[in-house]
């Protein structure tokens, strides 16, 4: 369960982003962050990913202040972030590989693993520099990052956004079976269109006092 206690974040002085936000959102259910771009949600994302800290307020996952102890909780955390942040001259098998070891997952079957995952993507130029890449290249790599460690928790921030149309397709395939697995999955969209159908609640940005329930609900 991810807690979220009168949350605010603010950069400057007048209004803040967002204030005193308070959500509870429960495993296996897929939450829209939805709304135009400047708005908020990419910085609401930010603060859940542990890129950005709260100005007040806290964030909890299984009783963890995600703020006071961001290693135990981002090793059960797949990312997408907005910005497609690689390391330019690692490959893609060679990323895989660095964030299963660093969150202490390898094992001898890891590159099959890998492998399997990046055709699910149709990601072919694996073991080029990922400096070399396209920008929906970059985005399945980051996606297949999110998804290598089997998470608990998936932070989504425009995953389907570059993405031709047989891999918009699959991730969200992908995202509905992390679903159906018990995955809590937070994911941003500009438009209430994309992946629409997965999601069973709504947040929409400019952030209003209240969670407002989809039609899905």
């Amino acid at each position: 369960m991810l807690q979220i206690t009168k949350l605010t974040k603010q950069f400057k002085a007048g209004r803040p982003v967002f204030s005193d936000v308070d959500f509870t959102f429960e495993p296996g259910r897929a939450v829209g962050i939805v709304g135009p771009n400047g708005s908020g949600k990419t910085t609401f994302l930010r603060v859940l990913s542990v890129n950005s800290f709260p100005t007040s307020g806290h964030v909890y996952w299984k009783e963890t202040d995600i703020h006071k102890q961001p290693y135990h909780y981002l090793k059960e955390v797949g990312l997408v972030h907005d910005e497609e942040s690689l390391p330019r001259h690692l490959t893609a098998m060679e990323l895989l590989e660095w964030v299963l070891r660093s969150r202490e997952q390898w094992s001898e079957d890891s590159k099959e693993r890998i492998r399997h995952l990046l055709d699910r993507l149709a990601l072919e130029q694996r073991d080029e520099p990922l400096g070399t890449y396209s920008t929906g290249m970059k985005k399945k790599v980051q996606i297949a990052a999110a998804f290598i460690i089997q998470p608990d928790l998936l932070i989504l921030d425009e995953p389907l956004r570059g993405l031709d149309k047989e891999s918009y397709g699959e991730v969200l395939a992908m995202i509905n079976q992390a679903k159906e697995e018990g995955v809590l999955i937070l994911m941003a969209s500009h438009t209430t269109g994309s992946g629409s159908d997965l999601f069973d609640e709504t947040v929409t940005f400019p952030l209003l006092q209240e969670r407002k329930p989809s039609i899905f609900d």
